[in-house]
């Protein structure tokens, strides 16, 4: 179905999709309208809009239409309800009433309107599912997750799951539903700490003996097979992980990308996890401020069972001022001071919470007050100098007790776990070379997971430093200097600024490493002691031909991370 493009720099389509889950505005599925508006009545808009979506959705017979908007700063998300077998249906009938807004807003004579009806009542008959829409109900009496993509339904998860071809469902009463069940599932989202979250509560599901899955930024992994390697932060990984029969209990990082997309899959979590909030890869979507993007990343608590609980940052400001005016069922906020207010309020009222209190990581809720373990023992808190390794464990204590760990359990999986290449990949990992060097490797990659990683390093003695890193160029001018800023506050000794070729989106080559050099002299770095590289890994070999004893190196690194791991491996003294 081919809709006529009206080209105006007044009215711009920027984005249309299904949504097949709870996403930034509500919990339904359907489809969703990114529109941006320049230098016209944002309110006559909203009103054509409205007047021509519903005319259109009469004219094909589509029932009983719910429709919703959000207004962003230049513009409006405009989203239509739907059946899941009337996904694309909807996005068509999005599409062709924004034709017929904008020809009337911009006195545009409509073309075909009746040829374009015509198509939209065709898809939706040849979209049209009842099978589909039959056993979806079945599973929502039932009380069981239901996840489908274009080729297969699932019933509940992991080892208590069924999957079926979409094309041959079988009818509810051929389903033997005592023996699908849905399984433990957290969630764990935020700007920064969700990969390292996920592995830590994998490593504490381990510790109690279950075979756990996890999704992340770089693989998707049950027990200790991985599944697939890429970014599976978004939908499509939470379905691969929970269709896996071995699997006992989940933990799905869940990315903003993936919440704005498509929406969430899962909708009777256990526990849902915000790391925190921070300013990264705003301007999308329509989620243009830090309000903004703290309202997208608490989609996931929509996801929640009634019985679910929502952990919370009771240190990050963005957190607690959204929260302020959204009562929550079950809320278990977790800081790093125990003096924090809103860790003060829970102990006052016996709900629950997770704090630091004297060198131990405790929780707390009706019951009392329980001791996990100290933050010495810990071992990706490098005895405490990795403050935001710190606040990850608090996170995910918070999470492990609503999940129903106990505390022996998740003491035990904390112990474990190690900021190194095996345990937690890409995340401060630590390599002393043959040399007695030092070098560092994490994966920050904005403003503030760079602050949480310099502010540990920046306490590590070292003859000289060396710091390594790029960026992306989906990032404004300001965001890419301010990461050079953030590396240059520990005073390197020589910087090495990475071209990352494969993550250019639409830059010139050079043009961001520019931008980061010009940032490194303005900190007061010599420009002779400015290196730049084709890639990480030739910075990599060039900072290792230099480094000496004692040396420390910070590697950020974005691109080639399995290439530099296996390298440092193999220049580390055995």
């Amino acid at each position: 179905m081919e809709i006529p493009e009206l080209k105006s720099e007044h009215l711009i389509v920027d984005s249309c999709r299904r949504l097949t889950g709870p996403s930034l505005v509500w919990s339904k599925p359907g489809a969703i309208l990114d529109v941006l508006i320049h230098d016209m009545d944002m309110a006559a808009v909203l009103d054509c809009w409205y007047r021509e979506i519903t005319q259109l959705l009469a004219d094909v017979d589509w029932g009983e239409p719910e429709l919703t908007h959000r207004r962003f700063e230049n513009g409006y998300n405009l989203l239509l309800a739907a059946p899941i077998d009337q996904l694309f249906s909807a996005v068509l009938a999005l599409e062709t009433a924004w034709y017929f807004c904008s020809c009337e807003l911009l006195e545009q004579p409509i073309e075909s309107r009746g040829a374009l009806l015509a198509e939209l009542r065709k898809q939706m008959l040849e979209e049209r599912n009842p099978a589909l829409i039959e056993i979806e109900n079945a599973a929502a009496r039932h009380d069981i997750d239901f996840l489908v993509d274009d080729d297969t339904v699932s019933l509940g998860h992991g080892n208590g799951s069924r999957s079926y071809p979409i094309e041959q469902l079988p009818s509810p009463d051929a389903v033997d539903w005592s023996h699908i069940h849905n399984l433990p599932v957290a969630m764990i989202t935020g700007t920064n700490g969700k990969s390292t979250s996920v592995r830590l509560l994998d490593g504490i599901a381990r510790s109690a003996g279950q075979v756990s899955g996890v999704t992340s930024t770089d693989f998707v992994r049950v027990g200790d097979e991985v599944l697939d390697h890429g970014d599976y932060s978004g939908p499509g990984g939470a379905r691969l992980l929970l269709r896996d029969p071995r699997l006992e209990v989940a933990f799905l990082e869940v990315a903003r990308g993936g919440i704005l997309r498509r929406g969430l899959p899962v909708r009777r979590v256990r526990a849902a996890l915000v790391t925190n909030i921070a300013s990264d890869h705003l301007g999308q979507y329509g989620v243009n401020t830090l309000a903004a993007l703290a309202e997208t990343k608490f989609a996931v608590a929509r996801t929640l069972a009634d019985d679910g609980t929502l952990i919370a940052n009771a240190d990050d400001s963005e957190i607690v001022t959204f929260l302020a005016s959204r009562p929550q069922r079950k809320l278990c906020w977790f800081s790093l001071d125990k003096s924090n207010l809103q860790i003060q309020r829970q102990i006052s009222r016996r709900q629950a919470c997770c704090f630091c209190d004297r060198g131990k990581l405790v929780y707390f809720d009706d019951s009392g007050t329980t001791e996990i373990c100290t933050i010495n023992e810990v071992p990706m808190t490098l005895q405490g100098a990795a403050l935001h390794n710190v606040s990850n464990a608090l996170g995910a204590i918070g999470v492990a007790r609503a999940m129903g760990y106990t505390a022996a359990q998740i003491g035990a999986g904390l112990r474990r776990f190690h900021s190194d290449a095996r345990d937690n990949p890409g995340r401060m990992n630590h390599f002393r070379l043959g040399n007695s060097a030092r070098v560092i490797v994490d994966f920050a990659h904005n403003e503030h997971g760079v602050s949480a990683i310099v502010d540990t390093v920046g306490r590590m003695p070292a003859r000289k430093k060396w710091a390594l890193f790029g960026s992306a160029g989906d990032r404004s001018d300001e965001h890419i200097a301010a990461i050079a800023r953030g590396v240059c506050s520990i005073k390197p000794d020589h910087v090495v600024i990475a071209e990352l070729a494969d993550y250019l989106r639409g830059r010139n080559p050079g043009e961001v490493s520019m931008i980061m050099k010009q940032a490194c002299l303005e900190s007061g770095i010599p420009e002779q002691r400015i290196h730049l590289v084709d890639s990480p890994f030739a910075g990599v070999k060039l900072a290792l031909a230099e480094m000496q004893t004692d040396d420390l190196g910070l590697f950020l690194v974005l691109a080639q991370r399995s290439q530099i791991i296996d390298y440092l491996k193999a220049q580390s003294a055995s």
